[in-house]
């Protein structure tokens, strides 16, 4: 976001100061429309120079591990490890080569949609890299009187507070596991998976504003709210 706030700052900057030569020289030389020719040439020039300078995770190498093999397609990568073996559809415009056991992903161009896939496919490469490696794990806290998990064999159970407990089968790929009856873990390969898991898994109890009763993520900040005030004498 950062980044982003910078490129469009450096661009109004550029345009701003564009303007101002341009009414100067339209002043001296009475030329105004073949000076604000070279002005929208000039500007689109320095923005483009600066949005495309914007690419720096696209450019990144993902170094490969060893024992992990990566089987490229023209429309798919396939990545196996000590965990397992995980595939990610990616766009066949864009070109994945080896260098020095490194994958490099590149674009052909520059138009929108190439730019918009170049970080993203390499980012989801790198996290299938990690997964089939060292997996993923996260972490979720349950507050709460009585409140508790507790594992029935591969399904986890959870007493949060409802006249029933709530029962979640974990999906192919994931694994549940209790450290204590407050702490509990998602864990697998699929870096989305896990998230989507977790989120789920939270979502049975979100936290309550006003006592922290409920399940969050590890470290979770949660805004708490003032209770009402009793009346005065009653």
């Amino acid at each position: 976001a950062k980044a982003i706030f910078l490129a469009f700052a450096t661009a109004s900057v550029l345009r701003s100061s564009v303007r101002h030569k341009v009414s100067f020289l339209a002043r001296m030389h009475g030329d105004a429309a073949s000076v604000a020719k070279f002005s929208a040439r000039f500007t689109r020039t320095a923005w483009d120079r600066e949005y495309k300078a914007m690419s720096r995770i696209g450019l990144r190498p993902i170094p490969i591990p060893s024992g992990v093999d990566v089987q490229v397609d023209p429309d798919k990568v396939t990545v196996k490890g000590p965990k397992g073996e995980l595939f990610q559809a990616v766009s066949p415009t864009l070109n994945i080569d080896r260098q020095n056991g490194d994958l490099l992903v590149t674009r052909p161009n520059d138009e929108r949609k190439n730019r918009q896939l170049h970080g993203l496919t390499r980012t989801l490469i790198a996290n299938m890299v990690v997964g089939v490696t060292d997996g993923y794990v996260k972490q979720l806290e349950i507050q709460g009187v009585g409140y508790r998990a507790a594992l029935d064999g591969k399904v986890l159970v959870l007493n949060v507070g409802y006249s029933h407990p709530v029962r979640i089968d974990p999906p192919e790929g994931i694994t549940f596991a209790v450290e204590t009856p407050t702490r509990l873990s998602v864990s697998g390969i699929d870096k989305q998976q896990v998230g989507e898991v977790a989120a789920r898994v939270r979502k049975t109890r979100p936290p309550e504003p006003y006592k922290g009763k409920g399940i969050r993520y590890a470290g979770e900040f949660v805004r708490r709210k003032a209770g009402k005030a009793g009346k005065v004498g009653a």
